[in-house]
């Protein structure tokens, strides 16, 4: 049986995978939504599909994202990551990644975990939006000028309005599968895993 799914996803399977699997599932683990805000950093004027082709390639480059690690990375490392064509190979993002992780760290300190942080811009709930086309997705809200202001303010880079409102879609804060989409009405009813 054809399920009906968002527009963007196409036909590839990894896409499609990605889709039914992870997007707009509530994430509340620091581990992965320091990988999705890595991810989406680096995705900044790119495709997603072209950073989910590489996502294993970033995993085994940033040590399995174990931002502890990346927080601790000197020169010897950076250049080595520049030389890894698995990754995209940008100097300001891949510093990006490095200071970011050390930001992530301080948001940890502060608020107990960043899931905390994160999530107390939402009061700890998910937003249920109700588009109808993927013309109606907006590319950034004024809540993600919010969070994204914050993050700048607390250091971290390469977190402009729209990747952060990527970021708020794809882990889960807000769910923004158009409401025609199969995933949407699941998400909604807190079925996070596919059978």
């Amino acid at each position: 049986m054809n399920k009906n799914r968002c527009a963007w996803v196409g036909k590839d399977p990894l896409y499609i995978r990605y889709h039914d699997e992870e997007w707009g599932v509530p994430i509340y683990d620091d581990k992965t939504l320091f990988e999705f805000l890595i991810l989406e950093t680096f995705q900044a004027g790119l495709s997603w599909i072209t950073i989910l082709r590489k996502r294993e390639n970033f995993r085994a480059a940033f040590d399995d994202f174990d931002y502890c690690k990346i927080a601790r990375y000197d020169d010897e490392k950076y250049r080595e990551l520049l030389q890894n064509a698995g990754i995209v190979r940008n100097k300001l993002k891949i510093r990006a990644a490095i200071t970011n992780a050390q930001a992530f760290l301080r948001i940890q300190k502060e608020f107990g975990s960043f899931s905390q942080y994160f999530w107390s811009f939402t009061d700890h709930k998910v937003i249920y939006n109700t588009f109808h086309d993927l013309s109606d997705l907006p590319a950034k809200t004024a809540l993600s000028d919010k969070i994204s202001m914050d993050l700048k303010k607390r250091g971290f880079k390469f977190v402009g309005s729209t990747v952060i409102y990527a970021h708020m879609q794809a882990t889960g804060m807000v769910n923004d599968h158009t409401v025609n989409c199969f995933r949407y009405q699941q998400l909604r009813e807190g079925k996070f895993r596919i059978d």
